[in-house]
């Protein structure tokens, strides 16, 4: 059972009280009964003395009468003896009594009055069959002149000594409720201030600073009090510059695209933040496992073991990994040492995917438009050779060479313009003039163009528009390219006889426009490529007809200026579906 302060300091003080009671009581009950024994001995001698005197005038003629009279005014036994002990009078005994009455020289208040000149004695009196103080003295100077006993019960002294200790108990214990309700009283003054210092210090604890305890008196409870409210005041401004620190450092910590991985001395994982955990899709808790049982890849592990194992300041290492995508990621590690002692090791990842893949498209962009060029220059310069070394002159074979090269240089041209107006898309150098356009107007133009080409092919074409169209949101001049080439891409990739169908239609405040042809189609590993620039499904056909390799990469980025979006839909062997959209001018 547990006592609170109040109570145990009650206790206590109750405790040392009724000890102190106790040694009061005892010391003063046993000072009072030798005090009334002395006063009841000394009153007994006064009274002795003067009766003595009084005999000593009245003579002994009626001793038994005298000794009733002596008696009944000091309210005391009186014995006359004579001097051979015999028993003159006394007023406890009748005349019978008298003459039976034993020889009283032998007592022992009488032999000590007879040798001292003043006999006491405390004993059992057969006579009056009680305990009783006796006190004897010479009748008379003269010899053998008798003597004179005066007795009182020592009943008397012992019911007196009773009450006196009844009194006394009585007001010990009153004196012991009162001390208790004081000292309750004062034990709650007294604890009331640490009971409110435990409670703030309690909140403290648990993180609770605004119950301060209050400050009483100027004592050393007061200077306890004081201190703790200083205590919580300095300890409160600290967690709140930590916590502003930490709330600083959550925010960086939150807020960076790298992942972030800290770890102990052991490689358990202490913090990650939710960039890494986004990079690996870690969606239990990591804190305690190492980094191979949540990130399940061997170089990421080696990487913390070698900084923790060779404390190596920065290490660097590009790591890859496939699962949920393949992306490539640098991964810097430090160790953490604090007072020369390893704590652990922190870990940066950059996501370098796009990078890498930026590098790849700039490498394949410098490889693709060396190799585009390469071709026609080549064979310009091949047949401009020829015609300089030995066939200039020769009129047969000279206007098919000249013909080859003005092809391979329309060809030039063509790869050159395409080359500048994508660039040009992409840097944002091409002004989009948006306005209100009739689509279907639009696409009659294109398909004017393509006249020629779709009718030595025999190909077929239809257009499905629906009814009460609104106009397009769009650059005219940019629209018409895009149909010019989604139109000449449908008509080179169809066979002789095929068909092609145009559909366009509203879709969600977007138009959308649909070239569907029923030509050779294309592969469904290459659909993600397709719109990349110089990617070719049939490298070499797309060469023999002419294509520069950038006609679905131009048409992508003109699109997504417009805010639309291109999509294709093909099965190799039936045809394909090129699909976009431009805003509906609404």
């Amino acid at each position: 059972m547990k006592l609170k302060l109040h109570w145990k300091l009650t206790l206590i003080f109750c405790s040392a009280l009724t000890f102190c009671l106790l040694l009061g009581y005892f010391y003063i009950a046993g000072h009072l009964k030798n005090y009334f024994e002395n006063n009841l001995t000394n009153n007994l001698r006064r009274q002795l003395m003067l009766s003595r005197d009084f005999i000593a005038g009245q003579g002994l003629a009626d001793a038994d009468a005298l000794a009733d009279k002596i008696a009944s005014d000091l309210g005391v036994r009186v014995t006359i003896i004579g001097a051979d002990g015999a028993v003159a009078g006394d007023s406890d005994l009748s005349a019978q009594g008298l003459a039976a009455a034993e020889n009283h020289l032998t007592r022992p208040e009488v032999q000590d009055a007879l040798s001292k000149g003043l006999g006491i004695s405390n004993r059992y009196s057969y006579t009056t069959k009680k305990y009783m103080l006796y006190m004897a003295a010479p009748l008379g100077p003269e010899k053998d002149p008798g003597f004179l006993r005066l007795a009182v019960p020592l009943a008397d002294i012992e019911r007196l000594d009773k009450k006196i200790q009844s009194i006394i108990i009585i007001a010990l214990f009153l004196i012991l409720l009162l001390g208790l309700g004081l000292t309750f009283l004062a034990s709650i003054a007294v604890s009331r201030p640490l009971v409110q210092m435990s409670a703030a210090a309690k909140a403290m604890a648990g993180g609770d600073f605004s119950k301060k305890p209050p400050v009483y008196s100027q004592d050393e409870i007061g200077e306890l009090a004081a201190a703790l409210r200083n205590m919580a005041e300095q300890i409160n401004g600290k967690i709140e510059k930590l916590n502003q620190e930490r709330a600083k450092l959550d925010a960086v910590f939150l807020s960076m695209f790298e992942g972030i991985m800290v770890t102990d001395e052991k490689s358990r994982i202490l913090l990650i933040n939710p960039s890494l955990a986004k990079i690996f899709l870690i969606n239990s808790p990591a804190e305690g496992k190492r980094p191979l049982e949540i990130i399940r890849n061997t170089a990421v592990q080696d990487v913390v073991d070698s900084v923790i194992n060779d404390r190596r300041r920065i290490l660097g290492e590009e790591v890859t990994i496939n699962q949920p995508e393949e992306k490539t990621l640098k991964v810097n590690a430090a160790p953490i040492i604090r007072q020369d002692k390893l704590e652990g090791a922190i870990l940066v990842f950059h996501d370098i995917s796009e990078l890498r893949k930026l590098e790849k498209v700039r490498q394949d962009f410098v490889a693709n438009v060396s190799h585009e060029l390469r071709t026609p220059v080549s064979s310009i310069k091949g047949y401009a050779e020829t015609l300089l070394d030995w066939a200039i002159d020769d009129k047969k074979n000279v206007r098919e060479y000249v013909d080859i090269i003005h092809q391979n240089s329309d060809r030039l041209i063509r790869l050159i313009d395409d080359l500048l107006n994508l660039s040009k898309i992409e840097s944002g150098k091409m002004p989009m003039v948006l306005l209100p356009v009739d689509m279907a107007v639009v696409l009659a133009r294109s398909v004017t163009v393509l006249e020629k080409l779709r009718l030595e092919k025999a190909i077929s074409l239809r257009v499905d528009a629906a009814q009460d169209l609104p106009k397009a949101l769009a650059d005219e001049q940019r629209l018409s390219q895009v149909l010019v080439n989604l139109l000449d891409n449908a008509i080179k990739y169809t066979p002789h006889g095929g068909a092609i169908t145009v559909s366009i239609s509203l879709e969600d405040k977007f138009i959308q426009v649909s070239i569907s042809d029923t030509g050779i189609g294309i592969p469904a590993q290459d659909l993600p490529r397709i719109f990349e620039r110089f990617y070719r499904v049939d490298k070499a056909r797309s060469r023999e007809l002419g294509g520069t390799g950038l006609g679905l990469s131009i048409v992508r980025h003109i699109i997504q200026a417009h805010s639309g979006q291109v999509w294709v839909q093909s099965e190799l062997g039936r045809g394909s579906t090129f699909s976009f959209t431009v805003p509906a001018a609404l």
